[in-house]
């Protein structure tokens, strides 16, 4: 959300956290693949990805922006943060209708992708929006009115922005950024956010990615999530992840027993890591981190990082993308990409007609960036799925900017951010044979579109590897 990150400085770097205060939920059926946040997509796009991308290369889901109806800042030249600005819960948005909505979750449930909705249930809409109505399906409100939904009782009493982080009770009372604080520990203002998630479910959701929940407490958040219904005809509990942006006041671990939490060091190591050339020290990444493996999810950025406290964006080109598939080839986190819109102004909107309504996202159009069909990285989502369930193993690195590590017997990448040729030769423990280096190319028919690795009886690879590159083979990818 627009501003979270006021307070993350704190969070890169800090010690081990303990799990406090949030009741345990049903298990979560497993995520296939990687998560691909496509960032302000309309739905009809994301439909067509779903089928003609996302699903063939492996992707398990797309993370979509919130639904419901938000505020239309025209005057401000509809910003992106005007979808976090809901005014009412139905599916009336920039991007579509319940309609168009529906339609996208069912042709990418048929295409195996699922489908996780971007969930704002901490606030409403704020200071800036106050008689800027009506909203994107139509509804008049006002800050602390919305009919039909909520009124002034359902709304904290702290009636100002947030100005001491280190007070936990005003991070979860006050406001962010002028945002209507929500309050989440009422009956009323719960059933009615249940209510609304519970429908998205209906359409066939499969999870939620929560929005600012470091605003909420643990209890509040268990509470709401915790009496989500089952996803309809799986028998699985939704899957949920939190944004928390931890510090010193709030934990990580204290949301833990309602789902997965991001962990915001992952990418303050890693893309410092990539950008800087010191890729050595990513052996012992997991212990660096605040979270075990299985209960965090990892980026190298997301909406608000390239544009708040931005290390690596996909203006950084190749640097970019050998971060990205370094996260998905190193076994820690489930990983979380992002897919957006090209943008000079951190505020800036999706491309948009007059009125604000979001355009057709296309990857032949400049103005969508489509970071997960660059080869490097829509080739190691496919290396992700084929190395599931394996450890880390053959860790080789030369002390610098060049390393190269196997997922057991399913796969070997291999990574160089130095300004010289790594040739070496590597021992892994594949089986033997020829296979695709799918960081430039794929198997198709039979035969690999990019480069060819060879592996020989003892699992060994000799490989040269150009300068600021990388290379990665799997099981998934052999001739």
């Amino acid at each position: 959300m627009r501003l979270a990150l006021l307070a993350f400085a704190a969070a890169v770097g800090g010690t081990a956290l303990v799990p406090t205060g949030a009741a345990e939920v049903p298990a979560t059926a497993p995520v296939r693949g990687p998560i691909v946040q496509m960032f302000q997509w309309p739905w009809d796009s994301v439909a067509r990805e779903c089928t003609d991308f996302l699903g063939p290369r492996g992707f398990g889901a797309v993370q979509v922006s919130p639904p419901q109806e938000h505020v239309v800042l025209g005057e401000q030249g509809h910003p992106w943060y005007q979808d976090y600005q809901p005014v009412s819960y139905q599916l009336e948005s920039r991007r579509g209708n319940r309609e168009q909505f529906a339609a996208m979750v069912r042709t990418c449930n048929a295409a195996g992708v699922e489908i996780y909705v971007d969930a704002v249930v901490n606030h409403m809409s704020g200071s800036g929006s106050v008689g800027s109505g009506p909203g994107s399906g139509g509804s008049t409100f006002e800050k602390y009115d919305y009919p039909g939904l909520y009124s002034d009782a359902d709304f904290h009493g702290c009636r100002r922005d947030i100005g001491n982080y280190q007070d936990k009770w005003e991070v979860r009372n006050c406001e962010l950024v002028g945002l209507a604080d929500l309050a989440t520990e009422s009956e009323h203002v719960r059933n009615t956010q249940i209510g609304f998630l519970n429908d998205l479910i209906g359409l066939g959701v499969s999870g939620f990615r929560v929005d600012g929940v470091k605003h909420m407490p643990p209890e509040d958040v268990g509470a709401i999530f915790g009496a989500l219904q089952d996803v309809p005809g799986t028998g699985a509990r939704p899957y949920v992840f939190q944004e928390v942006i931890a510090d010193g006041t709030t934990t990580a671990g204290e949301y833990t027993g309602n789902g997965d939490v991001t962990e915001f060091g992952y990418y303050g190591v890693v893309a410092n890591a990539f950008r800087d050339g010191s890729l050595a020290q990513l052996a012992s990444l997991p212990e660096r981190m605040s979270l075990p493996s299985d209960q965090a999810v990892v980026f190298i950025d997301n909406h608000d990082t390239q544009r708040s406290s931005p290390i690596l964006t996909y203006k950084d080109g190749v640097t970019y993308d050998l971060a990205v598939g370094f996260e998905l080839a190193y076994p820690y986190g489930t990983p979380q990409l992002i897919s957006g819109f090209a943008f000079d102004n951190s505020d800036a909107g999706p491309p948009a007609d007059a009125g604000g309504t979001t355009q057709a996202a296309s990857c032949d159009d400049s103005a969508w960036v489509c970071e997960h069909r660059r080869p490097a990285i829509a080739g190691m989502a496919g290396f992700h799925g084929a190395v599931q369930g394996t450890e880390l193993a053959n860790w080789w690195d030369n002390g610098g900017g060049q390393i190269a590590f196997g997922r057991g017997d399913k796969g070997f990448a291999v990574f160089n951010r130095e300004g010289g040729e790594l040739s070496q030769t590597f021992q892994t423990s594949l089986p033997a044979g020829t296979y695709c280096d799918v960081m430039s190319g794929e198997l198709v028919n039979g035969s690999c579109t990019g480069a060819t690795v060879e592996v020989g009886a003892d699992g060994s690879v000799t490989a040269a590897v150009a300068p600021n590159s990388g290379l990665a083979v799997h099981v998934g990818a052999k001739v």
